[in-house]
């Protein structure tokens, strides 16, 4: 009986089976991308955007503590009064908790690289709390500005530099009444002020929600499955804006103070 011509053609082409059935097991993953050809090259690409994007980072608030540190040099006195307005108490609270939040989000990378779902969720979500904990510290401290009109604007108020008997924290801290020339320029000092910390406060919210988003997706077994890029790259935000409040933090509240 003459051979079958479909069994004819798959005996003649038995590499072109194994072509195929080699085809279907190596599937690229779902996190894979359809532009980048391997798991590999789709993880360096990220990470070097994400180194990218954290250097236009540095340039930017580079800039700010640059400009902090001419006016500094330029108002020296006015600087000294206006520090003595700032809560050392609050701002090494606030230290204390970005440093804690950096050690949850490390180990947040470490569960989600060794495939820990439960504790990859927890570290994130303690992450998340730490977070709201500083910007709720960072609220007391923004309200009190705004009770003593501190907020550089048209009703910015000098009578805690002017009459410093007058204000709790400049009375403790044995401020003398400044000339009015030099009370003016603590209204830089606050300037400066809320441009670093607001901008660090942005970028705390901007990673908070995306926290909220990645706690929703890790419970769900998202960062578990072996696609941990995501979590690793936003590991190093999240240090790198803990890394801008420990150099924000002595920077503004403690020196120039004596």
């Amino acid at each position: 009986m003459p051979d079958s011509p479909l069994l004819s053609h798959t005996a003649s082409h038995p590499a072109n089976s194994a072509h195929s059935a080699n085809h279907v097991g190596d599937a690229h993953p779902s996190y894979l991308r359809h532009h980048f050809e391997s798991v590999e090259q789709q993880a360096d690409a990220t990470n070097f955007a994400m180194w990218l994007f954290l250097l236009t980072e540095v340039m930017f608030f580079g800039g700010l503590f640059t400009a902090y540190l001419i006016y500094r040099n330029w108002y020296y006195p006015s600087f000294v009064a206006a520090s003595h307005q700032l809560s050392i108490p609050l701002g090494g609270l606030n230290t204390l908790l970005l440093i804690t939040s950096s050690f949850t989000m490390a180990m947040g990378v470490w569960c989600a690289e060794t495939r820990r779902k439960s504790g990859l969720v927890l570290c994130l979500c303690l992450t998340f709390i730490l977070g709201l904990g500083f910007l709720g510290i960072k609220t007391i401290e923004y309200s009190e500005k705004f009770e003593k009109h501190h907020v550089p604007s048209y009703h910015y108020s000098l009578n805690s530099f002017l009459n410093p008997d007058s204000d709790p924290a400049a009375k403790a801290a044995g401020d003398k009444p400044l000339p009015l020339d030099v009370a003016r320029h603590t209204e830089v000092y606050f300037s400066l002020y809320f441009a670093m910390t607001g901008m660090h406060a942005l970028h705390m919210i901007i990673g908070i929600a995306i926290l909220g988003f990645m706690i929703f997706r890790a419970r769900a077994g998202a960062y578990t499955s072996g696609h941990v890029t995501f979590v690793e790259n936003f590991g190093l935000y999240w240090h790198f804006v803990d890394i801008i409040w420990i150099f924000l933090f002595p920077l503004l509240y403690l020196i120039s103070r004596h």
